[in-house]
């Protein structure tokens, strides 16, 4: 039973919460906008923008490379460009479970130890979420007119983000926090949870100092760039799909990429929900009405992720055939 529950919280709530959010959302919407923009949307830029994604999702696996090279794992770049795949396509499934299954999969056919490469992985993970606060940070000091403005027009929201900083509730849950860490390195514990988490944030450690020590720091720092530039082109190039977006420019596609980015941290499939909220606001902040915002946030979404469907589908045959091919040889 306490398994069972476990699994429903890991894999249900996402759930939950992704179809209470896509009802919520597309119960106020006119659809009959949503089919006019179908209809008009530039599929030619879509298009583009989807190329743009598997280079992004290429880099992703060339830099990982480095890290595992690092750490004695030699492991061919196509193997890991499926992995990659596989990943997003089995998130649109379950929340995190893509990332398990990519270690795995690369322990596996590597023969090496789980932990050891979930560990490379977690630190590619930190990397994405380093470069989210930094663009963040970045992208608040260059469009910080536009927040203004949109707290003038919705004051409610931010008063609400003003209402949690301003909490004591808040401040001392930071200061309970920091206390539980320091007891959880300095004391003498055999609890099994605490030395499972202790284990957890020693690994974590472990995947910056790999990075640190090994060979190809530059190469490494290069293609995260990569990475996320090819994130921000892609969404760029869809905002030239539709006559709304279109001269928006280069501030409002900076915003609504760091806002729907952030997004990607809430549990949920494949950012089903949440990803589509940020969107909505971050259009909202530049004027493009509710409908409209919803539209693009829709169709953008429906494309990119029957694209993750196909690659999911195009690795796991891939992998398939791979690992026939190496037991015949063996």
């Amino acid at each position: 039973m306490k398994k069972v529950l476990s699994n429903i919280f890991k894999y249900g709530l996402p759930v939950a919460l992704s179809a209470w959010l896509c009802y919520y959302l597309y119960t106020k919407i006119d659809m009959n906008v949503i089919t006019a923009e179908i209809r008009e949307c530039n599929y030619w830029w879509i298009g583009i923008a989807l190329v743009v994604s598997v280079f992004s999702h290429v880099f992703r696996a060339m830099r990982w490379s480095i890290q595992l090279d690092a750490l004695k794992i030699h492991t061919p770049l196509a193997p890991l460009v499926w992995s990659v795949f596989g990943t997003y396509a089995i998130n649109l499934l379950a929340p995190r479970l893509g990332e398990l299954w990519r270690s795995g999969y690369i322990a596996k056919r590597q023969k090496a130890p789980f932990t050891t490469v979930f560990g490379s992985m977690v630190c590619d993970r930190l990397a994405d979420t380093a470069m989210v606060l930094l663009l963040t940070v970045g992208t608040f000091f260059i469009a910080r007119e536009a927040f203004v403005a949109f707290s003038e027009k919705y004051p409610q929201a931010y008063q609400g983000i003003e209402g949690i900083f301003h909490s004591p509730a808040f401040w001392i849950a930071c200061v309970i926090g920091v206390i539980a860490l320091a007891w959880l390195f300095m004391s003498k514990s055999s609890n099994k949870w605490v030395l499972k988490i202790r284990t957890w944030v020693k690994d974590l450690w472990d995947g910056f100092a790999v990075v640190a020590k090994m060979p190809g720091k530059g190469r490494w720092i290069l293609l995260t760039f990569a990475i996320w530039g090819c994130y921000f082109l892609q969404l760029y190039l869809q905002f030239q799909a539709f006559d709304f977006t279109m001269g928006l420019g280069f501030i409002c596609a900076l915003v609504t990429f760091v806002l729907s980015s952030i997004s990607m941290g809430i549990p949920s499939n494949g950012g089903l929900g949440p990803w589509h909220l940020a969107v909505i606001f971050s259009l909202g902040i530049y004027g493009v009405e509710f409908d409209r915002a919803a539209a693009f946030a829709m169709i953008v979404w429906g494309v990119q992720n029957a694209f993750v469907v196909l690659l999911g589908i195009y690795a796991f045959i891939s992998i398939a055939l791979d690992g026939r091919k190496r037991s015949h040889t063996a």
